[in-house]
């Protein structure tokens, strides 16, 4: 009788233990399986990325030491300011910036970027202040990852951006900002300090790409192929979601620029269709860009 109770009792604690097993389980295994879908943001509120669940990737050269430059992080990203918003500005003001874009990280193959650098190819230290490129992907947006996905071991065939905003406004991590994407080839910016170029490939032309963080918009499919008669321009959501992504920023608006104007190659038209004007009147309702104007 007594052996009976027990027997009972064991198998009564064995099943509560093991469905307490599975159901506070469950919600890890998940977790899991969603490590690297979604990039975090800090205090700071930046666009980074959880890089230590991707694979395939160096540590990260500033904490490693391969670089002088000060961490893009700070530099690139900055916390937002208190509100500085008049009561009447309020209403627009928050239907604006509370806006949340859907995120997603679709890593580069490693052969599509490389470190930025303290020093050119001659030896000489540079220590361009950030630009921030725009760009179009011409194809689709999931064309443009699978490019970026693709080993390609030749220099020539080497080519990503950091970021690419989707026509439904999600946005799209590729490369890591503190590396440096390969978004434009023979290109310059042109600044109050002159021309801003640096050689970091000695069978290339001098380029942005060392001190640029490359965002691309995906073509609208009337303008793909590089068909610009019929190039109908960017959505609502790829508007609202690249003056989010700017709005988390704290390079300056005169340190915003194309494809088109910093190419030297005369070949580069993108973003094609772009309205300016529309980008930062957005871009302006947050407050850290109020801050600096």
């Amino acid at each position: 009788m007594y052996r009976s109770w027990l027997i009972w009792a064991s198998s009564v604690i064995a099943f509560f233990l093991t469905v307490i097993l599975v159901v506070t389980s469950g919600p890890a295994q998940e977790s899991s399986a969603q490590v690297g879908s979604r990039p975090e943001t800090g205090a700071i509120a930046l666009p980074k990325m959880d890089t230590s669940a991707q694979s395939g990737l160096s540590p990260n050269p500033l904490q490693s030491g391969q670089t002088d430059f000060t961490d893009p992080y700070s530099q690139m990203y900055a916390q937002a300011p208190s509100s500085t918003l008049g009561e009447s500005d309020v209403v627009i003001a928050q239907s604006i910036t509370t806006y949340q874009p859907r995120e997603m990280v679709q890593m580069a193959d490693p052969s599509n970027y490389g470190e930025r650098v303290a020093q050119d190819t001659n030896g000489n230290a540079v220590s361009n202040d950030y630009i921030v490129v725009l760009h179009e992907t011409v194809g689709s947006a999931m064309s443009a990852v699978n490019t970026f996905q693709t080993p390609h071991p030749n220099d020539d065939d080497q080519v990503s951006y950091h970021t690419l905003i989707a026509e439904d406004g999600t946005v799209i991590y590729i490369v890591p900002p503190e590396k440096r994407a390969f978004g434009a080839g023979d290109s310059a910016f042109m600044s109050d300090k002159g021309e801003e170029a640096v050689f970091t490939n000695p069978g290339f032309p001098s380029s942005v790409n060392n001190f640029a963080y490359h965002i691309s918009l995906e073509t609208p499919s009337d303008g793909r192929n590089n068909n610009a008669a019929t190039h109908s321009g960017y959505t609502e959501a790829q508007y609202q979601s690249l003056a989010w992504l700017l709005g988390r920023t704290n390079i300056p608006d005169d340190r915003i620029t194309t494809h088109r104007a910093v190419d030297r190659s005369g070949s580069r038209m993108d973003p094609r269709s772009f309205q300016a004007e529309r980008m930062y009147a957005l871009l302006h309702e947050y407050a850290s860009r109020q801050a600096m104007r």
